[in-house]
């Protein structure tokens, strides 16, 4: 895996504008780089793939672990939402994706999970999309790329259109956050590909009567996917009407999800599969043996008040408004690092397979929203 320059395109803002790409850059900073891509060969993808794969089924199993024994206590969820949760995972409520986060440590051939982004994960417009786009403008020769993601999208709501309540599927994100908007537009019209009806209202203007969820039309809403994290949910007036819903309306990402994108999954992965290959050493109450690790806020989201220590000593941290909830010791990883900073993978997993990868990288070793969007090839 490595770095490889190529001559800018004057015109690449205006070429990725012309797809519906519009935060290409952030303050005058570029967020997408599109003059230098990571290459990878086919070695690091198959690695990619089936770890994972792997690392899927255990989180299930971590999942079906944490209701059978009501091991909730760490999580910081709402007493009164693990009925609707545990309900959701009895009924196999169906879920469409998530995103892994792994180092990579090219000289070992580790590939290790940081974290699991199962509930809102983003990035997936520039990952099924954008970077299809830039690989064929730089590479119109045959060149791979590890990205079935538009493919396997328009399969899965496929598989999960008879499954849906109701004849119309909503889609809501909060209003004036573009990136949100643009991937869950990009969701909705893989939807309709798949030829399932479809209607977009702001998470804002869902409507409730006290006898189930409306639209702006007060059109019932029965199936909703939702850009929108289950733990701010759970904690507005709206979680309690989802919970005391007579109508039982479906949500997408469901909210078993919720033990998933929360970091509490890390330490009891490990404590399921103690030295498993791709999982790092992770725990409450503080690091137990580790001289090199990470303190993350169990709800901490675009790594917001992570604190890294080497030796026992903070060497970095990160800002930000999380921590009251609780943290997790994660063991350090090993980044993978380049002239122009330190990389992570981002894994997607959609309808239980691995089917695409991006990269993110910034200057320091722990990635935030304002890190770069890194697209890749694949070289046979």
């Amino acid at each position: 895996m490595q770095i490889k320059k190529l001559r800018i395109d004057p015109q690449w803002q205006s070429r990725l504008e012309s797809i519906g790409y519009g935060y290409h850059t952030t303050d005058g900073i570029p967020y997408w780089i599109d003059d230098y891509y990571y290459e990878i060969n086919n070695r690091e993808a198959d690695l990619i793939y089936k770890a994972t794969n792997e690392l899927w089924q255990r989180c299930l199993d971590a999942v079906e672990y944490i209701i059978k024994n009501r091991q909730y206590a760490h999580f910081h969820i709402p007493p009164f939402v693990i009925p609707h949760i545990e309900r959701s995972w009895e009924q196999d409520d169906p879920a469409i994706y998530g995103r892994f986060d792994f180092a990579y440590d090219a000289d070992r051939g580790e590939l290790k999970m940081l974290e699991f982004n199962a509930d809102t994960p983003t990035s997936l417009f520039e990952t099924g999309i954008v970077q299809w786009y830039w690989k064929n403008h730089y590479f119109p020769e045959l060149t791979d790329q590890f990205n079935g993601i538009h493919e396997q999208l328009i399969q899965s709501w496929g598989a999960l259109k008879p499954y849906l309540k109701g004849s119309t599927l909503h889609f809501s994100c909060a209003k004036e956050t573009l990136e949100d908007l643009t991937n869950v537009e990009y969701l909705r019209d893989t939807a309709l590909q798949a030829g399932i009806q479809t209607k977009l209202i702001y998470i804002d203007d869902i409507g409730w009567t006290g006898n189930g969820f409306v639209d702006l039309e007060d059109m019932p809403i029965r199936s909703i996917f939702k850009l929108y994290p289950w733990e701010w949910l759970v904690r507005e007036a709206f979680g309690t009407h989802i919970v005391n819903d007579p109508n039982r309306a479906q949500w997408i990402e469901p909210s078993w999800k919720m033990l998933l994108s929360n970091k509490a999954i890390l330490p009891v992965l490990w404590e399921l599969f103690p030295n498993h290959p791709h999982l790092l050493a992770s725990y409450f109450n503080g690091p137990a043996h580790l001289k090199h690790f990470v303190k993350k806020p169990i709800l901490a989201r675009e790594g917001a008040n992570v604190a890294m220590y080497y030796d026992g000593q903070m060497i970095y941290h990160t800002e930000g408004e999380y921590g009251e909830e609780g943290y997790i010791y994660q063991e350090l990883a090993r980044l993978h690092r380049e002239e122009t900073g330190f990389s992570i993978i981002g894994s997607w997993v959609i309808g239980q397979e691995s089917c695409g990868i991006s990269f993110r990288e910034s200057d320091m070793p722990i990635t935030t929203d304002k890190s770069r969007f890194i697209p890749h090839i694949i070289r046979h």
